[in-house]
């Protein structure tokens, strides 16, 4: 038996987009990459849901975060950004480690923070640069429920508008366009379901003439070479990795097999299955009511769980990944990825394993948890 990957990524690929990677290796100065690379920032753009251009790098979804700070930020530009777990702490580190100002609006793990500390922050400080947002916070399962609100805010103010999205584009509501976002950063593995190492980075009309004005001091990750070399051959400047390229080329093309709006909204009934499933034995979601994903299900442990063994019987018994807490949350929390290809298929696995290994364990859960996920779904 495989292993169902129900991690928050990488996610399980498809068979058609493994096997695109069997495609042979071409140059990547020829006019049959030219004609694939036109293709899939198409698609990508869709995907989107934007005009803007479309950069793809073959790095992790950190580097393409990385490269929308090194990009943006300059020494002593203030920064705003709202902290609720790690990535979104790596990200303010990030910012502050290459010269910016990091203004952190915290809250506490699980939560978002009011709109209004938005506006009132932007109220105190005239001289922002940007806002940063972690859509979905990966570390918690806690997504930003009022991005629309901030993108229209950052309008207003004249201000740049950076989204994280890694761990959500392609299983949630994300319209670029509509929602003002200047920078959208995301990466294939996880919603997306291909495998790691694409990266793709939207970059709008303004955010483009800032950073060909005032290009970074880097050079793999410096978005002006990217945006010559598109608009002068629809080339990458370095070796892209073209294996990846084809599997993300095939992963867009399933997306829109199915559709974008059916997707978003399996994802919605899967999650919601998941959670129902999840309470049915007791265990309680971390994130509060109005920030909790629909891409990464983090669910509090019950007393007195030993997280290895719980998950190691998962993995070893019933061939079920998922993953554990981060930081403060090693040990408190265990969560599911319920992204990419996610199904009912999935979600009964998952319950009935998670049930099961509760019960080797000797710990009593109410059963019945499958019954009430499928109503759901």
């Amino acid at each position: 038996m495989e292993y169902l990957v129900m991690l928050p990524g990488p996610t399980n690929v498809p068979n058609r987009v493994m096997n695109a990677m069997l495609a042979p290796i071409i140059n990547h100065r020829s006019e049959d990459f030219r004609i694939l690379y036109k293709s899939i920032v198409e698609k990508t753009k869709k995907l989107f849901q934007t005009e803007s251009d479309i950069v793809l790098l073959s790095s992790s979804g950190t580097g393409a975060v990385e490269t929308s700070v090194i990009n943006l930020v300059k020494k002593g530009d203030k920064v705003v950004i709202p902290v609720n777990g790690e990535f979104s702490t790596r990200l303010a580190d990030l910012i502050d480690s290459w010269g910016g100002q990091s203004i952190r609006i915290e809250s506490p793990f699980g939560e978002n923070p009011p709109y209004e500390k938005f506006e009132e922050v932007l109220d105190q400080h005239k001289d922002i640069k940007a806002l940063y947002a972690v859509y979905n916070e990966t570390s918690t399962g806690t997504t930003i429920r009022y991005m629309d609100k901030l993108g229209e805010l950052c309008s207003k103010k004249d201000i740049f508008f950076i989204a994280d999205s890694v761990s959500i584009l392609g299983g949630d509501d994300l319209p670029v366009d509509k929602w003002n976002i200047d920078l959208c950063v995301t990466a294939s593995q996880k919603a997306i379901a291909a495998p790691p190492g694409v990266s793709p980075i939207s970059v709008s009309k303004k955010a483009k003439k800032y950073i060909q004005d005032n290009p970074p001091p880097t050079l793999y990750f410096n978005l002006k070479r990217y945006f010559k070399y598109f608009e002068e051959h629809y080339e990458t400047p370095f070796t892209p990795a073209l294996p990846l390229c084809y599997a993300y080329d095939e992963a867009l093309n399933l997306i829109f097999e199915e559709g974008l709006a059916q997707r978003i909204e399996r994802h919605k009934k899967c999650a919601s299955a998941f959670y129902e499933g999840l309470g049915a034995m007791g265990l309680t979601p971390f994130a509060k009511p109005d920030a909790r994903s629909n891409v990464v299900i983090a669910v509090n442990y019950l007393p007195n769980i030993d997280d290895k063994r719980f998950r190691d019987l998962l993995s070893n018994e019933f061939k079920v990944l998922i993953a554990g807490g981060f930081g403060n949350l090693k040990g408190k929390v265990f969560r599911i990825g319920s992204m990419g290809e996610v199904n009912k298929y999935h979600v009964v696995r998952t319950l009935s394993a998670i049930e099961s290994a509760f019960k080797m364990m000797n710990i009593d859960v109410p059963s019945g948890a499958i019954n009430k996920a499928l109503t759901k779904i």
